[in-house]
């Protein structure tokens, strides 16, 4: 499966943006899907998480409340930033893991070596 991620852009402070993950050359209901972030000089960290049914969610410390994970069935998996910060500045990749078994429909997945399949990620810049 080949992800794109879009929706990025400059905002300011407080603003809101909401992040697209679409798949092409297979669907991307079939995959537990994440969102990280990496800003310049910084390694790649969790943002937010969703299982393949939608079911679960998890979201790293530093997003709990202001970033929102969505999907439903075959549309794009969403991000929604709101509150944004200037610390939230960084290229966001979404990323899928094929949870195609029953057993795995539930499951969120957080780490970044857990992703087989990585977007080329989206600019968000958050000025003062």
């Amino acid at each position: 499966v080949q992800l794109q991620a879009s929706g990025g852009g400059l905002v300011q402070t407080g603003d809101s943006l909401r992040l697209s993950c679409t798949s092409s050359g297979r669907t991307i209901s079939t995959y537990a899907v994440g969102w990280f972030r990496q800003a310049p000089g910084k390694e790649r960290e969790f943002v937010a998480a969703i299982s393949r049914n939608g079911a679960n969610t998890d979201y790293a410390d530093s997003v709990k409340g202001r970033f929102t994970i969505f999907r439903h069935n075959d549309n794009p998996v969403y991000l929604q930033l709101s509150s944004l910060k200037p610390e939230d500045t960084a290229v966001y990749y979404c990323a899928a893991v094929f949870a195609g078994a029953s057993f795995r429909s539930s499951v969120v997945r957080t780490r970044v070596d857990e992703y087989s399949y990585w977007g080329q990620g989206t600019l968000v810049t958050v000025s003062s």
